[in-house]
């Protein structure tokens, strides 16, 4: 007995440093440890400091001009949006894929990849990724560097797109909500008065949404994102169609030049937007893959031209019909903006399948509002509006298909 005790406790002993060791790897995630824009008089040089040696792929986009950075999965450290100097006017990093951080650098007008390279750690400093940049114009730019890419010998994981939802379950009849949380990842869509980013709020607001709907047992909810990581507009609606969604629900924050405008508002598709304010919000919003680092060159009439066929009709009847609803039971709970129902060419409410709609649950431009759409108060306030709502949706489609 004794015998076999000890070498149980051996073994297990010998299983724990197995186990550490195997688990060392993943706690060794690469670090950013510091990110530097130099503007010297020929060149712009950026610089990102790791406490790793990265595989890097590195290339540029136009219309707007910007340089792609794709790095394996990196622990980012304080939000350095915002930094900016000589032909980088601001840059933003984030998940992309799982497997694939990216950092985005717009830029100032038209620049060539001059040179990359990396150095190895001295003088106190880590590993270093360097990308150089030298103005250029348009037709050198569009000639070369669209299709030049920079790769480092070791390879990146393989780029994979957002993954669509498992579809419907035949015998699961229950109607099926598709709950998208705007922006993410690279993408962080609107920054409020306080550095609130929209894309950590409609996650929150999505999330509060999911646990309300699959406690009340009478939907099947999908999220296109339940992390923060960045979907590309045409997929959020692919998903929504291919779950076999009989709903769409797009989160987002707002914010606008006045500090003082405040309210929640709920947005369906049109090609006629019903105001200057609803253009303005939807071209912002379709511009979330630019900022995400897609090439939008082969979709470009994606997203500038919202062609509604009649394919769309019921679709848009049922989107603006469940808009009518949200309106009203939002605003029993919450502040509505004036002209609460407005229309516009959102991208992602393009699905001609599954009925739409963009709700934007405040303004984070405004500091009162932006105080309270950081709290649960609030959160439960909306969220039960937008249950409300769903039950009297589905509860009048079934009244109607029983007739």
């Amino acid at each position: 007995m004794h015998t076999f005790r000890s070498r149980f406790c051996a073994l297990a002993a010998l299983a724990a440093v197995v186990l550490c060791a195997l688990a060392q790897p993943i706690a060794a995630k690469p670090r950013v440890e510091e990110v530097r824009i130099g503007a010297h008089p020929e060149f712009t040089r950026f610089v990102l400091e790791l406490n790793a040696a990265p595989a890097y792929r590195v290339f540029a986009l136009a219309d707007p001009y910007r340089i792609v950075i794709d790095l394996p999965e990196i622990d980012w450290p304080a939000p350095a949006s915002g930094q900016k100097g000589g032909l980088i006017g601001d840059l933003r990093y984030g998940l992309f894929t799982p497997t694939t951080s990216r950092v985005v650098l717009d830029l100032t007008g038209p620049a060539s990849l001059r040179d990359v390279f990396t150095i190895p750690p001295r003088d106190g400093q880590g590993h270093r990724l360097v990308v150089d940049l030298e103005r250029t114009d348009r037709t050198a730019f569009l000639a070369t560097e669209l299709d030049r890419r920079l790769v480092s010998r070791e390879q990146l994981p393989l780029m994979r797109a957002a993954l669509p939802a498992a579809p419907a379950v035949p015998s699961d009849t229950r109607p099926t909500v598709v709950i998208d949380a705007g922006h993410g990842g690279v993408d962080p869509g609107a920054i409020g008065v306080s550095g609130t980013y929209e894309k950590v709020l409609a996650l929150n607001y999505a999330k509060a949404l999911r646990s309300a709907l699959e406690q009340s047992g009478r939907y099947r909810v999908v999220m296109t994102r339940a992390d923060d990581r960045f979907i590309p507009l045409r997929d959020r609606y692919r998903i929504a169609e291919q779950a076999g969604g009989d709903l769409f629900v797009s989160l987002h924050a707002n914010i606008h030049s006045s500090g003082r405008i405040r309210g929640a508002s709920v947005y369906t598709l049109s090609q006629d937007a019903s105001d200057t304010e609803a253009a303005a919000l939807a071209a912002k919003e379709n511009k979330a893959d630019a900022l995400g680092g897609v090439d939008l060159s082969p979709h470009s009439d994606t997203v500038s031209h919202i062609l509604i066929d009649l394919m769309q009709t019921d679709t848009l009847n049922l989107s603006r019909s469940f808009a009518n609803m949200l309106v009203d039971s939002l605003g029993e709970r919450v502040k509505l903006l004036n002209n609460t129902h407005r229309f516009a060419g959102f991208a992602v409410l393009k699905s001609p399948s599954v009925p739409s709609v963009l709700v934007e649950i405040g303004y984070m431009s405004n500091a009162e509002e932006e105080r309270q759409l950081k709290t649960e108060a609030h959160r439960e306030k909306v969220t039960d509006g937008l249950v409300a709502s769903i039950d009297r949706f589905f509860k009048l489609q079934t009244a109607m298909h029983s007739n």
